[in-house]
């Protein structure tokens, strides 16, 4: 048998603090922000808009949910924001200029690639899901109409 190389030694140092797989922190932020994403677009549903778009992606930006808003022909985009404790600060609080900005750019791009979005008009608003002081695992919904501009 032969000594192994620090390279081919099981150290740990891949592993998170439980031992398990060093991506599971990653892939638990993912499903996370995926259910955030379900409650906020059952939210929206419920109050009448329809989906047209999620996870819409382009070079440089991301929109959670391209949503209509049917009574007033509104292209609703939205950012949906969680947070797991209230220790610091509320999760509408979190989004900051460049965050913004790049829900811009990729509304613009949304724009330039769905002619048939063109006419609407244009609204970006936040969910926001903070933990629910009633009940331990529920989110207490927030829907900012209005949240930013597109300056």
């Amino acid at each position: 048998m032969h000594d192994p190389s620090p390279a081919d030694r099981d150290d740990g140092a891949d592993r998170d603090r439980d031992g398990g797989d060093p991506h599971a922190e990653r892939d638990t932020t993912t499903v996370r922000g995926r259910r955030a994403e379900d409650v906020a677009l059952r939210h929206l549903e419920c109050a009448g808009l329809e989906l047209v778009a999620r996870n819409y992606r382009c070079r440089g930006g991301e929109i959670d949910l391209v949503m209509l808003e049917p009574a007033t022909r509104t292209l609703v985009i939205v950012e949906v924001r969680s947070r797991g404790r209230r220790d610091f600060g509320s999760a509408a609080a979190t989004i900051g200029f460049a965050k913004r900005r790049r829900i811009v750019l990729a509304a613009r791009h949304l724009l330039l690639t769905r002619r048939d979005l063109r006419r609407l008009r244009a609204r970006f608003d936040v969910v926001a899901l903070d933990p629910s002081t009633g009940s331990p695992g529920a989110w207490t919904v927030t829907w900012i109409r209005g949240a930013f501009g597109s300056e």
